[in-house]
């Protein structure tokens, strides 16, 4: 789609600080709050009522399906233990159902910072694994602040993504 969001992914935490903050100081509460928000935004009053787990935008995994997790009798648990368990996941999710419901895109920059934050958590999983298999000395240091700078930026790009979508 070629109209994007009026806010960037870099603009954001100047547009909304508090959120942005917010999002990176207790991120389950954060996306708990924003999904209530985004589902209550595109079908005011529903509540509760439309949730699934990840909007059912990702699929599932064998007998894990969206839909069928328990989350029309208890949404809010589902929807805490969504942010905790798969926090992209679910700022990924609340994002993508405003970006449905108003045919949004994404601009070159936003694409090229979650590519980057992509790549950076990429890193750090093979920085781990090759840590686990081949142990040098010294490495523990350098696999540490590869999975620091993947976590930090992962913070940022998602309490951006939040900041956004709020």
């Amino acid at each position: 789609n070629e109209e994007t969001f009026k806010v960037k992914l870099c603009s954001a935490p100047c547009a909304e600080p508090c959120c942005w903050m917010g999002s990176m100081v207790c991120f389950p509460c954060a996306q708990y709050q924003l999904r209530h928000k985004v589902l209550n935004h595109v079908e005011p009053g529903s509540g509760w009522s439309n949730y699934q787990c990840c909007q059912g935008m990702f699929g599932g995994i064998c007998c894990i399906q969206p839909g069928n997790l328990g989350e029309s009798s208890c949404p809010q648990c589902c929807m805490c233990a969504e942010g905790i368990c798969c926090p992209g996941m679910a700022v990924s999710a609340s994002q993508a159902v405003i970006m449905q419901r108003y045919q949004l895109g994404l601009d070159s920059d936003d694409v090229r910072l979650i590519r980057c934050n992509n790549c950076l958590q990429f890193l750090a999983c093979c920085a781990s694994c090759l840590n686990l298999c081949i142990d040098f000395q010294g490495d523990d240091a350098i696999v540490t602040c590869v999975n620091l700078t993947a976590d930090i930026t992962f913070c940022c790009m998602s309490g951006c993504m939040t900041a956004r979508v709020y």
